[in-house]
C-alpha cells in the first residue's frame, strides 16, 4: 500500500485535499471517483514519519504502549477511531509518531482500513503490532487487541530494562579500567622514568611499559586514529553477515551472558506468541510472527522449520523439542496446553517464569561480574606498578 496526496472537487464544486491509500495510482483515483469526486490533481507522498526518521528521535517501546492503552480506554468510551487517533496525535510528544498517527487518521478518513494505514509506517509499527490490528479488526475486538498489545509492550519494555540494568555495570568498569591504565601510562610512567637513572638495569616489563608510554604521548594522534580504525572495523563486521551469523550462533553459548540471553529470548517469544493466540490469530500465523520478535536467528529458524512440520501435520511440542533450544519445561507446557487447549494461559506462565528468572539474574550478575572485573583491574594496576618499581628496587639493590 501507498500513500497518495490529492485534491478533489465535491458535488458542491468546493476544493478539498486529503491523503488517500491504495495499491497504486489507479486504484486510489478509482476510489475517488466512486465517491463522486472530481480528481483534479493526485500523487504519491512518502509517509511523513520515514521523511522525518533521520532528525526525529526513535519510538520507544514505552510509548507506543501507552499509545496502545490510551487508544483501547478512547474506543471503549465510544469515540471513533480517526478522531482518537487523531486526538491521540496531538498529544504524544514524540515527532516520529506523531506523524506516523496523524497519516494514519488522514488514511482512514480516506476509506483505508485500520491495518493497510498501521502497515505504511514498518518502522514505527512492527509486524507484531500490525498482526494484532488486524486480528482486533476483522474479529470485533480492537479494544482487546490494543490492550493485549499495550500489556505485551510493557513486559518488553521490563525484560530490555533488565538486561540493560545487566550489561550496563561491566561496560562501565571496562570504561573506568581504560581510562585508569591510559592515565598512568601518560601521567604516572613519565615521573617514574625520570627517577631511574641511566647506569640501571631494567627488565623487558619495564621496557615494554616506557615504550608504550613514549609511543601514545608522542604519536597519540595514531593511537587514536587506530583505535577508530578498529572500532569502525568491529562494527563493519558485527554488520556483515559473516560476523552477524558468527554472534548469533555462539551468543547463547556465552560465559555468564549466554543463559541471560537464552531465558530473555524464550521469555519474548513466549510472551509474543502468547499475545498473538489471545488476539485469536491462528498457531501457524502466530509462530511465523513470533519467531522474528525473539530476537535469536536460530531460534526464528527453529521455528520456521517447527511450522513446516505443523503444517504437514505434527502437534507443536515435537519439532521445537527436536531444535534443541526449549528447556523441557517449556516443551512439557506447551505439549500440555495444546492438549487441553489452554496454550496461550500457559504461554503466558512461561513468559512469566523466565521474566522473573532474568530479573533475579541481572540482579545476582553483579555479584557475579564484580570480583572478575576487580581482578582485573588489579592485574593491570599491579603489573603496571611491578614494571615501574622493578628498576627502583634493582638500582637500591645494587647501591648496597
Amino acid at each position: 500500500m501507498a500513500v497518495f496526496q490529492y485534491e478533489v472537487m465535491n458535488r458542491q464544486g468546493d476544493i478539498q485535499t486529503g491523503q488517500i491509500s491504495a495499491a497504486d495510482e489507479a486504484a486510489a483515483l478509482a476510489r475517488l471517483q466512486e465517491n463522486g469526486f472530481v480528481v483534479t490533481e493526485i500523487a504519491q507522498q512518502k509517509d511523513r514519519a520515514q521523511k522525518k526518521s533521520g532528525r526525529n528521535k526513535k519510538v520507544k517501546v514505552a510509548d507506543l504502549a501507552l499509545f496502545s492503552r490510551q487508544l483501547a480506554a478512547m474506543l471503549s468510551a465510544g469515540i471513533p477511531v480517526t478522531q482518537s487517533i487523531d486526538t491521540l496525535s496531538r498529544q504524544t510528544e514524540n515527532a516520529t509518531l506523531r506523524a506516523a498517527l496523524e497519516g494514519i487518521a488522514s488514511a482512514v478518513e480516506a476509506g483505508s482500513n485500520l491495518t493497510d494505514a498501521f502497515s505504511l509506517y514498518p518502522k514505527v509499527f512492527s509486524p507484531l503490532y500490525v498482526g494484532m490490528i488486524h486480528a482486533g479488526e476483522v474479529g470485533g475486538i480492537l479494544e482487546t487487541a490494543l490492550l493485549r498489545l499495550s500489556v505485551q509492550l510493557q513486559k518488553e519494555k521490563q525484560l530490555n530494562d533488565n538486561i540493560k540494568s545487566a550489561t550496563s555495570y561491566p561496560k562501565m568498569i571496562g570504561a573506568f579500567a581504560i581510562l585508569m591504565f591510559v592515565a598512568m601510562i601518560v601521567g604516572l610512567v613519565p615521573v617514574f622514568e625520570g627517577f631511574i637513572s641511566p647506569d640501571v638495569e631494567i627488565t623487558g616489563l619495564t621496557k615494554v611499559t616506557f615504550g608504550l608510554s613514549h609511543s601514545i604521548r608522542s604519536y597519540w594522534y595514531i593511537w587514536i586514529l587506530c583505535v577508530a580504525v578498529i572500532i569502525f572495523a568491529l562494527r563493519a563486521f558485527t554488520k556483515s553477515k559473516t560476523g552477524h551469523d558468527l554472534w548469533e550462533n555462539n551468543k547463547m553459548r556465552m560465559p555468564i551472558f549466554g543463559e541471560l540471553i537464552q531465558k530473555s529470548t524464550i521469555a519474548r517469544f513466549s510472551r509474543t506468541l502468547a499475545t498473538l493466540l489471545q488476539g485469536g490469530i491462528p498457531v501457524v500465523q502466530a509462530l511465523q510472527s513470533a519467531g522474528p520478535t525473539a530476537g535469536s536467528d536460530l531460534l526464528k529458524n527453529a521455528v520456521n522449520r517447527a511450522v513446516e512440520k505443523i503444517e504437514a501435520g505434527k502437534n507443536i511440542s515435537s519439532p521445537l523439542e527436536e531444535s534443541g533450544l526449549f528447556p523441557p519445561m517449556v516443551i512439557n507446557m506447551i505439549a500440555i496446553g495444546e492438549e487441553a487447549g489452554t496454550l496461550p494461559e500457559l504461554l503466558d506462565k512461561v513468559a512469566e517464569f523466565y521474566e522473573e528468572d532474568v530479573a533475579t539474574m541481572t540482579k545476582n550478575l553483579g555479584s557475579v561480574i564484580e570480583p572478575i572485573m576487580l581482578i582485573l583491574i588489579g592485574i593491570i594496576v599491579g603489573g603496571m606498578l611491578l614494571s615501574l618499581y622493578l628498576p627502583i628496587f634493582t638500582a637500591v639493590t645494587s647501591s648496597t
